[in-house]
């Protein structure tokens, strides 16, 4: 190793210029080792902060998968399509979604011993109880008639209220009055009408199957676990479906698919 004198100083002097160099050096390499081990500490927060977001990563691929497995293999039905409900003593309801979807449930499906409910407002869906010719209880009409105004313009128009009927198959036809005109997804109603007038109220429920299913509270309370009761409100209804998923699962496109046209809120 070479070593630089300054001749015009003393050994004394040169050496204190070399020790100083020394001390400088050293501070130097401290300060390097310190910087060095900021850099490892910080490199192994990075480490382990990146391992828990791949984690999250992979535990959000593995429910998607999971949901999609699910959908995959879940069973499907032919009322899916419209509205549906299991009422509280197990009869299947099916409405009606929009004109189109209320010309075919009338026309294909209605089946002489079902029950045909309608709003005496326009813009309803039409309902039908598959009664499979058993006899209903009147707290199923009620369950019915609920659901008739809950998925009407109602609960969009903010209105607590509405007109329901019901009558039987016989008296549904497209067949109009001589002069009139009945529009798509409308139906001319004769004879004798059964009437109530009741308060909109839907919850929101998780079916045995994994199935999102919405209807009339007392009919989701007795069908599903993880109830929710859900009530007019400001949220939209994507707002709204990834509050009720996160409380109760399934799935965000399912739970928009059956809540009615409008705002909501979840109940306290």
């Amino acid at each position: 190793m070479e070593v630089n004198i300054d001749l015009n100083k003393s050994i004394e002097q040169n050496a204190a210029n070399y020790y100083d160099k020394a001390k400088k050096s050293k501070k130097k390499l401290a300060g390097a080792i310190k910087a060095l081990d900021q850099a490892k500490n910080e490199l192994s927060k990075f480490e382990k902060e990146r391992g828990k977001i791949i984690i999250h990563i992979e535990k959000d691929l593995e429910l998607k998968e999971k949901e999609k497995e699910k959908k995959e293999k879940r069973k499907s039905f032919w009322y899916d399509k419209f509205r549906w409900f299991f009422a509280s003593n197990g009869m299947l309801v099916v409405g009606g979604r929009d004109a189109t979807s209320n010309d075919i449930l009338i026309k294909k499906y209605m089946e002489n011993s079902d029950l045909v409910f309608h709003t005496e407002a326009p813009g309803s869906p039409f309902f039908l109880i598959k009664t499979e010719g058993k006899e209903v209880p009147p707290e199923v009409l009620e369950e019915t008639a609920t659901a008739t105004a809950t998925f009407s313009r109602a609960w969009k128009q903010g209105i607590g209220y509405t007109e329901v009927y019901w009558v039987l198959p016989p008296q549904v036809s497209k067949t109009p009055e001589s002069g009139e005109y009945i529009s798509k997804g409308a139906f001319m109603i004769r004879g004798k009408r059964n009437y109530f007038k009741p308060a909109l109220k839907l919850s929101v429920g998780i079916l045995e199957d994994g199935r999102l299913m919405a209807g009339p509270p007392e009919s989701i309370r007795v069908n599903c676990k993880n109830v929710l009761k859900i009530e007019k409100g400001s949220e939209k209804k994507a707002a709204i479906c990834k509050k009720i998923v996160a409380k109760i699962g399934g799935s965000i496109d399912e739970c928009e698919h059956i809540l009615p046209a409008g705002n909501f809120k979840i109940a306290k």
